[in-house]
């Protein structure tokens, strides 16, 4: 009996590291950086090692990408939202409920940068891309308190960075210390009355702090 022979798997670079980064992302999120395995990415993507090293270098190129790679992702969904119809207090609002919705859909871009800032921010700083991946995000509120500004829907002076960071605060938090918060206040607040809740709650903090005076 003829000796089976398994096929060879045609050489394809670009799915082979797509096929990598997506398991490095896995990885990454759920050991963060340091805890990590090159064998374990290897394993994940079923692909030689040295096949890490050829297309990325070393670990901490690879978890780079990784990042870059994560903030590509919410920055291309976040791009496609349509607020042009909206007034702008209206839209920022949507920004709240896509940037909520986004962290619970995709869990390992907020472990990814809990790790990063762990790490304080290390990769990002000598990342050569992540300037021009998240400019959009800057600009898009700009933009959105200059048309609320007009309108008289948002009050002036509001600062984009400081808008940006309190979305993103008032979810990111909530869910890093979930398991915590759980313990502490005596409930499942990933269940799915207690996500409606917290939404309900950025919502308000976003609109009160917004509001024309």
């Amino acid at each position: 009996m003829a000796e089976d022979i398994k096929p060879k798997r045609k050489r394809d670079p670009a799915l082979t590291q797509a096929r990598i980064l997506a398991a490095a992302s896995n990885e990454f999120a759920e050991k963060g950086f340091d805890g990590a395995r090159v064998e374990q990415i290897a394993s994940l993507a079923d692909i030689n090692k040295q096949l890490i090293y050829h297309y990325f270098n070393n670990k901490d190129e690879l978890f780079t990408r990784v990042l870059e790679d994560a903030y590509r992702g919410i920055r291309k969904e976040e791009a496609a939202l349509r607020l042009d119809h909206l007034p702008a207090d209206q839209a920022i609002l949507q920004l709240v409920d896509f940037t909520w919705h986004y962290y619970l859909d995709h869990p390992e871009f907020i472990r990814l940068l809990n790790s990063e800032n762990q790490q304080k921010a290390r990769h990002l700083k000598e990342s050569r891309n992540i300037d021009d991946i998240n400019i959009s995000w800057q600009g898009i509120s700009q933009a959105l308190i200059a048309r609320g500004e007009r309108e008289g829907t948002v009050k002036p002076g509001l600062d984009a960075m400081q808008l940006n960071i309190s979305i993103s605060a008032l979810g990111f938090f909530y869910l890093m210390n979930c398991s915590t918060l759980s313990i502490v206040y005596q409930q499942d607040l990933l269940e799915a009355n207690a996500l409606d809740k917290r939404l309900a709650v950025m919502r308000d903090t976003i609109a009160c702090w917004i509001r024309p005076v």
